[in-house]
């Protein structure tokens, strides 16, 4: 179970949504790339990199699929 009153720098959903805007940046892809390119909103997308949303594990292996990367590669926080 994970921990709501944890610091930022162990919060995996902080964590991860720093992780995926990295990825998606290396990659020199936009939010609005990425998300018409595995069928979400821009919106959802964005409301995900800034933590607003809680994204599901399933939405998560999609984006790596997506993104071209491992699973293990965009959790690698």
């Amino acid at each position: 179970m994970v921990n709501v009153n944890t610091s930022e720098s162990t919060d995996p959903r902080i964590l991860f949504r720093r992780r995926l805007a990295n990825v998606r940046k290396e990659l020199g892809w936009s939010q609005e790339k990425l998300a018409i390119e595995r069928g979400l909103t821009r919106s959802y997308l964005s409301c995900v990199e800034r933590g607003v949303r809680n994204i599901a594990l399933l939405n998560i292996c999609k984006l790596a699929e997506t993104l071209g990367v491992t699973l293990k590669y965009l959790m690698d926080f």
